[in-house]
């Protein structure tokens, strides 16, 4: 009976964490990229420090009238912002947040390759809604998109696999079990690979060529309206979080601490996740769009290059350690 009341009570705490921290990287996103563009309405709307104005999105979401165009695959359109969002509660099942068994929502033996394979799920989301929406530029969208799953899906899963490799374990509890410190320095080319194209998997700028505004009025999004477009807002937030903390897990120790300072567990994934969630929002202030060719070039001329390099220096590493 325990052990039900506890497994029922980790995935309440996982879906809650499912809602909440989203609504927290769009919320930090507000305040960061208006100090840094001198946004009034995200540091002045509702009074102190702009505190009303993700309320004031919702609100304007939910008055939104939900239209489907007449030509649209009606069932496939509607279905699509559920795709995109639901596969990262599942991800966030597996992400262990601090440690012991009681600190993840369900243990899964190959958690790297659940993870990676349930992340491209949610991306079809976007191929559905392109395809559905009846709209040349929403079908330019979702092409777009897709050509992105291509390209930066393999540099990823070649990433995460020089950590697997030197952990000898998939299991992400398993990796965080055998993490030493001294692994940082030599895995930071895989954790620069992961974590750039897992941003270019969530298309997010400078990798945002899918839902480029001033090309293809809003990519695959173009005739989302209302609660259905702010889905689509949520699975981005939602993704960030996701892989701001499987990067986490992985390659900076996840619940370990610095000093010996393991006994605070959670506390320290949840600041390194909103650490690099931080560094998400930075690179969306900071850096223009790139062409897609330069997208294509930037994942199979550098980023699989160097997660090939990354695995070989494990192999290296493996073989003298032991």
């Amino acid at each position: 009976m325990n052990d039900v009341l506890g497994d029922a009570l980790r995935l309440v705490l996982v879906f809650a964490g499912f809602l909440v921290l989203p609504l927290a990287v769009g919320q930090a996103e507000h305040k960061v990229m208006a100090h840094m563009q001198g946004r009034l309405g995200p540091m002045f709307a509702g009074g102190f420090h702009g505190w009303a104005q993700l309320m004031a999105d919702g609100v304007k979401f939910a008055q939104k009238e939900d239209i489907v165009p007449a030509d649209a695959d009606r069932r496939i359109f509607r279905l699509a912002p559920a795709v995109a969002l639901l596969p990262y509660l599942l991800v966030l099942l597996v992400v262990p947040v601090g440690p012991g068994d009681s600190a993840v929502g369900t243990i899964v033996d190959a958690g790297i390759f659940f993870a990676l394979a349930v992340m491209g799920v949610g991306v079809l989301g976007s191929l559905m809604a392109g395809w559905a929406s009846a709209n040349k530029f929403s079908l330019l969208g979702g092409l777009r998109t897709a050509a992105q799953l291509l390209s930066y899906e393999l540099p990823m899963l070649l990433a995460a696999a020089s950590v697997a490799m030197a952990a000898g374990t998939v299991s992400l509890p398993g990796i965080l079990g055998a993490f030493h410190w001294w692994w940082v320095p030599w895995q930071i080319i895989g954790a620069f690979v992961f974590f750039v194209a897992g941003l270019a998997e969530l298309q997010r700028p400078p990798f945002d060529m899918p839902v480029a505004d001033s090309e293809i009025i809003f990519g695959a999004y173009t005739e989302y309206t209302g609660l259905r477009f702010a889905l689509f807002l949520l699975a981005e937030y939602a993704g960030i979080v996701i892989l701001c903390g499987l990067t986490t897990v992985l390659f900076l120790g996840g619940w370990h601490g610095p000093f010996g300072g393991d006994g605070l567990g959670w506390l320290w994934t949840l600041l390194k996740t909103a650490l690099l969630a931080f560094v998400v929002i930075w690179l969306r202030v900071s850096y223009p769009r790139l062409r897609e060719d330069q997208l294509q070039k930037l994942s199979w001329t550098l980023l699989v290059p160097l997660a090939l390099a990354q695995i070989a220096l494990t192999g290296v590493v493996k073989v003298v350690i032991s």
